[in-house]
């Protein structure tokens, strides 16, 4: 397994210009992934025991209140669904990016971890699916997983793309179920792909930013370009926001 892991060259820096309230706040995030400091070795990263689950299976909901913000989303049977007979499918095949949010609202961004299974039906340019989150005025993360290239990606989106981290994996093979996961902790985001890390990048934007703590952000599905996916199982651990509920 390849893990890319970002540069901490500037935290030293970054450190100095945050003050007492953000070197506390910052102190606490560490203290919170690491059991108290830095490693070498990355460590999973874990939200708090008791953490609020929220699930869509897609058995029962329409996407009534889900937010399509582009592409062709259905909800259809499919024979070989991962749990239950139906699944979320992108059609759309002329769009540059098809992003859909779920109705549960906003998240702190603080501390959550996604999981979806998403299985690439179709794609001659791209065969791709992946988790939207932090998603905040137009503007968000995702990490996704592509059958015709041999790498996992998380990318950052405001207005344009920008790749934060990759690394080389095996294609998830066309027409078979994947899982991807996405852990986010304060600074640190992991990207899995089928149960096996491969991602472990610090956000270095996320240090100076005020209480993080008290932002929020949705989560989603993402396809690219003239990829057919399916998606199940979504489950997002997460606090939601008071208003969200």
């Amino acid at each position: 397994m390849k893990r890319i892991t970002s540069s901490r060259r500037l935290c030293g820096l970054i450190l100095s210009g945050l003050g007492g309230f953000g070197l506390l706040l910052l102190t606490d995030l560490i203290q919170a992934r690491h059991g108290g400091g830095l490693t070498a070795d990355a460590a999973e990263l874990t939200v708090p025991d008791g953490t609020p689950v929220t699930n869509f299976d897609f058995e029962k909901e329409d996407l009534g209140k889900w937010k399509v913000l582009d592409g062709q989303w259905t909800v259809e049977e499919m024979p070989d669904a991962p749990s239950g007979k139906r699944v979320l499918i992108q059609r759309a095949d002329r769009n540059a990016l098809n992003v859909i949010l779920a109705p549960a609202g906003a998240f702190y961004k603080a501390a959550i971890d996604i999981s979806v299974k998403f299985k690439s039906l179709y794609g001659s340019e791209d065969a791709s699916g992946g988790i939207v989150f932090r998603f905040t005025a137009g503007k968000y993360y995702v990490v996704r997983a592509n059958a015709l290239e041999n790498n996992f990606r998380l990318y950052y989106y405001d207005g344009q793309r920008h790749l934060l981290a990759t690394a080389n994996v095996q294609p998830p093979a066309l027409r078979m179920w994947h899982t991807i996961r996405v852990v986010a902790v304060g600074d640190q985001i992991q990207g899995w792909l089928d149960g096996q890390l491969f991602i472990d990048y610090e956000d270095m934007r996320s240090l100076v930013r005020t209480d993080e703590r008290l932002e929020l952000g949705e989560v989603g599905l993402w396809t690219k370009a003239d990829s057919v996916t399916a998606f199940d199982d979504l489950t997002i651990r997460g606090y939601r926001s008071a208003l969200s509920k």
